[in-house]
């Protein structure tokens, strides 16, 4: 048995309950089994042993208050999983989903993620199963602030820099930031994502739905070709969905879905784009809304977005919504590429299918960094007390993104797989936390 077979099989006795967590570490370990080959001295070490373990685990209630004076009770989470190259970074997502094996998978993911974009930022997560839909302005922000109560002890510009994630919008950081103000006095950018009066950077919110399409767009252009004339299937209709789906038509391409948690819709002529802005981000309406007022839109109940043909397939909404026949569906449909805007969106077995019948495929950690690595830059304009024009921030997005894709590309070729942007991805991210942590010490 190898190492790395060996810390995967110590991670499923010991962690046992939380299949997303032991997915997330077996997927990175099985493809880095070169490079471990290659330095010995990460076994004796116990590299593995301490990477897959969190530095600090803080899990904690949140009462609030409703608006009819009843008491709720959630739990809240922050996985602070490894700060070897800088202050734990990763998104504070609400959802009622949310426990202990998804924060720990998003969290390991997060920190190689972090690693890729080059900027000193080191990997977290965190949370609390609170769902915002459906609640006032006013019970959301008592939430927020008990939240920050206990969370505001446990971060900070040079610890930990939250940002925000499935749930936790513009609304929800402006009342983290404001409770975290006043808890200790001090301003600081210790919150990303913030608004743009009070902090905020120019172009966060296309950042991460860009930041995919340019990556994307590198690997055409390397190849000689580009998104004209290209058909795209697109899953959620979230920020990351509908920024993904505008810049893939401003270069040519025709987006022709878009779903949310109770349907989908096919749009044969290409998304309305500011049709869609106003359904979801104005009215926080549902995708069967969109449908209802432009012509020519199908709506349908449920999931189906990967049963239409495409020529490149960005799954965007969230973890395992892509499975095994969704991947025989876009195989048997001629498409040629798989990017994930969301985090590890594509099932295990469904991204060996796709790999094993020749579609290049882009996993998350490397092709939906567009979003941390905007908020790194968020932290630099606070730091230095500027603030960047749209223009400066999304082309220092794209030349990161671009030097994503050339890391993952560059490693796969010289560890013999060429071609595999999992393993090429997951390879140049560990091999930068490895080095920082061998550096460290064992500690």
């Amino acid at each position: 048995m190898t190492y790395t077979q060996r810390i995967i099989e110590q991670v499923k006795a010991k962690d046992g309950g939380q299949p997303e967590f032991i997915q997330a570490v077996t997927e990175v370990l099985a493809s880095i089994e070169p490079l471990i080959e290659a330095h010995p001295e990460y076994e004796k070490a116990g590299l593995l042993e301490r990477i897959v373990e969190p530095e600090r685990v803080i899990m904690f209630r949140v009462p609030w208050q409703d608006d009819n004076g009843g008491v709720h009770v959630n739990r809240g989470f922050r996985i602070q999983f490894n700060s070897a190259i800088g202050p734990y970074k990763g998104g504070l997502r609400l959802h009622p989903s949310v426990n202990l094996s998804i924060l720990k998978f998003l969290g390991f993911e997060q920190v190689f993620k972090n690693a890729l974009t080059t900027l000193p930022m080191g990997g977290g997560k965190g949370g609390s199963d609170f769902d915002p839909k459906g609640k006032s302005d006013a019970e959301v922000m008592r939430f927020c602030q008990s939240f920050m109560s206990e969370l505001y002890r446990h971060i900070g510009l040079d610890t930990d820099v939250p940002a925000g994630d499935i749930g936790t919008g513009a609304r929800e950081i402006g009342y983290l930031f404001g409770q975290y103000k006043r808890l200790r006095n001090e301003w600081g950018g210790v919150l990303t994502g913030k608004g743009l009066s009070y902090g905020g950077s120019l172009a966060r919110t296309q950042a991460t739905g860009y930041g995919l399409v340019y990556l994307v767009q590198e690997h055409l252009a390397c190849k000689g070709d580009s998104f004209e004339g290209k058909t795209v299937c697109i899953s959620g209709s979230g920020n990351v969905a509908i920024y993904a789906a505008e810049k893939a038509q401003q270069l040519g391409a025709t987006v022709v879905t878009l779903s949310d948690s109770t349907g989908w819709i096919h749009a044969p002529q290409g998304v309305d784009i500011e049709a869609i802005k106003q359904v979801k981000e104005v009215e926080r309406g549902r995708i069967s809304d969109y449908a209802k007022r432009v012509e020519g839109v199908e709506y349908h109940d449920g999931r189906g977005v990967w049963a239409i043909p495409c020529d490149i397939a960005l799954p965007c909404a969230t973890q395992n919504e892509l499975l095994i026949d969704d991947a025989k569906a876009l195989v048997a449909n001629g498409a040629s590429i798989v990017a994930e805007g969301a985090n590890m969106p594509t099932t295990l077995d469904a991204t060996a299918y796709l790999q094993g019948n020749g579609i290049v495929f882009f996993p998350g950690k490397a092709a939906n960094a567009g979003g941390v690595a905007t908020s790194g830059l968020e932290m630099s304009q606070n730091s230095e007390r500027l603030s960047w024009t749209f223009e400066e921030v999304d082309a220092k997005l794209a030349g990161i993104m671009k030097s994503i894709y050339h890391a993952a590309d560059d490693a796969a070729r010289e560890y013999g797989h060429e071609g595999d942007y999992v393993a090429g991805a997951n390879i140049a991210g560990f091999k930068k936390v490895a080095e920082s942590m061998m550096a460290q010490g064992i500690v």
